[in-house]
């Protein structure tokens, strides 16, 4: 399912700054803050960052922007390491973070403050916003602009010793308060936080911003494609005019290209808390999520989440995806890579009046694959169908079991069900049948055919299994307008119930995939599932059944 790699306006610049000699070799970055877990938007950039640096023989790194600390966690870092490697990318050397850097950022600050190109100010952040004017409106130079260069050095000397409080001071470049540009209008470069920080514990009392920090780490790295999303576009003057104001021993470029939104989807962090922190769903990795974790948990593949984001290309314009897409391309995936099994869902007793004993069958893993082998399953008396592959009575577009007719049982025999026995609301538990002799892999000699092929499990070897079928958590398109996201949620986006299982499933690890023959793609939990008590994610259904197209 690889492939190839499209042209795109990354490939066509990377190519030509290549062939004009401005780099000689490829070197990217993907740089996530550490506050939350990867979702499908960090999927296509993560595949665009490291891809990049595959086609053309360069190198990625992976780098942590932690300049952050109160909202930012080893268990994420650890989260998204895993997240990288399973979608099948390895980073350049070790593990960056920002945070390696802070010493350089300290002294580069410096720097700025000794060309006069930096101050410490003083208004409160109430005022700082006062005075930074809107888009049609200029800001207002701060009164404690044109302090000296040897003020600003002290004030700033004593800001990272700790000398005042959170929030008081910051440290702010000196640009343009009257730039049409916002970010230019002297932005922050380092504010008082009395935080412990994962990395440095507590030897920082100051931190830099994103802004002032991202550029010099790409310089410091020696990244020659700065690639992120288009709301850092703005951001671009500024990455470039730092770059210009200090003496960083690289000259890194930014290029900016449209992030990945896709419909019936919320890729806000602050709204993926929530649906995690209200209990909406069970953690970050829950199988509706779309993180990259929750989505490893439902059964998706690395493959086809690589192949979903090459298909949706890189561009410069935003639009919407719509789901189906992404959820295509797992079917397609699984479809061929899938071992298959037998699962009955909705179980009903069945006997085979006239098997007089036990038999091993010889089924395929895989009808499309021969490389896949066989496996036996056990045929005994009793056997599980499902329900709805049984009727008393059906008209001719009913291709199951009816009585006085025959189906298939998949790998096995043709049967003809003889009767059945009823409860007192007249509901089947019970249907009798009989083998159709010398039908293991023929037609009937008596020319009657089977209307269809069944599923089925042996009753005496089948093992009991929890059944999670997943489904889209929103029901409407774009839930992100919603007043209420309780509103949209879908009712049906996780029912719990119990099946029978072909004993080969059993000895299932954690995260095999099979397609559950007539039923779907279903996935071992990667935590749950144990032999002593089967758990089976439904990864995607068949079809599509929003649509009702294939």
């Amino acid at each position: 399912m690889d492939t190839e790699p499209r042209s795109n306006f990354l490939r066509t610049q990377i190519q030509s700054d290549l062939d004009a000699g401005v780099v000689d070799r490829i070197v990217t970055r993907f740089p996530p803050e550490p506050n939350g877990f990867l979702h499908i938007g960090h999927a296509k950039s993560i595949t665009v960052n490291f891809g990049l640096a595959e086609q053309y023989g360069g190198a990625c790194n992976l780098r942590f922007d932690d300049t952050n600390p109160e909202k930012e966690s080893q268990v994420f870092i650890d989260a998204i390491q895993a997240d990288v490697k399973w979608l099948g990318y390895q980073w350049n050397g070790n593990v960056r973070f920002a945070s390696n850097y802070f010493e350089q950022f300290y002294d580069w600050a410096l720097h700025l403050i000794d060309e006069g190109k930096a101050y410490v100010c003083d208004l409160s952040a109430e005022e700082a916003r006062e005075y930074r004017g809107s888009l049609t409106k200029p800001g207002k130079n701060s009164p404690y602009r044109d302090r000296e260069i040897s003020e600003n050095r002290a004030l700033f000397t004593a800001m990272k010793a700790g000398e005042f409080e959170d929030g008081s001071r910051v440290l702010r470049a000196k640009i343009d308060m009257a730039s049409p540009n916002m970010n230019l209008r002297d932005p922050t470069l380092y504010r008082i936080r009395r935080v412990a920080h994962h990395q440095t514990g507590d030897d920082w009392v100051i931190y830099p911003t994103y802004d002032f920090a991202h550029g010099q780490e790409d310089a410091i790295e020696g990244i020659s494609h700065s690639i992120c999303t288009l709301e850092f576009e703005d951001h671009k003057p500024l990455y470039d005019w730092f770059i210009d104001n200090l003496p960083v021993p690289s000259r890194p470029r930014q290029y900016e290209f449209a992030r990945l939104n896709v419909n019936y989807t919320v890729t806000s962090k602050r709204k993926l808390k929530l649906l995690v922190d209200s209990g909406v769903v069970s953690g970050w990795d829950d199988p509706r999520m779309p993180t990259i974790a929750g989505m490893r948990r439902r059964g998706y593949t690395p493959t086809a989440l690589r192949h979903f984001c090459e298909e949706v290309g890189t561009s410069r314009s935003d639009g919407v995806v719509d789901v189906a897409m992404l959820e295509s391309a797992v079917r397609n995936d699984l479809n061929a890579t899938a071992p298959r099994a037998m699962a009955v869902l909705n179980p009903l007793a069945l006997e085979l009046t006239n098997l007089e004993k036990p038999q091993l069958l010889l089924v395929p893993n895989h009808p499309g694959d021969e490389t896949k082998g066989k496996r036996e399953v056990a045929l005994g008396r009793e056997i599980w169908i499902d329900r709805e592959d049984f009727r008393q009575e059906a008209n001719k577009k009913f291709k199951r079991l009816v009585l006085g007719k025959r189906v298939r049982l998949r790998g096995g025999y043709v049967i003809e069900a003889e009767r059945c026995d009823t409860d007192d609301e007249g509901q089947v538990t019970k249907v009798y049948a009989s083998i159709v002799p010398q039908t293991l892999g023929e037609d009937p000699d008596d020319g009657v055919k089977a209307k269809g092929v069944i599923h089925w499990v042996d009753a005496a070897t089948g093992c009991r299994a929890e059944i999670r079928s997943y489904d889209r958590l929103f029901n409407v398109e774009d839930p992100s307008r919603a007043d209420r996201m309780d509103d949209v949620i879908n009712p049906s986006s996780l029912v719990v119930s119990e099946a029978v299982l072909e004993r080969a499933l059993e000895s299932a690890a954690p995260e095999m995939r099979f397609q559950f023959e007539r039923e779907g793609y279903f996935v071992a939990d990667r935590y749950d599932h144990a032999r002593e008590k089967p758990v089976f994610n439904k990864v995607i259904g068949l079809r599509d059944t929003w649509t009702g197209n294939d």
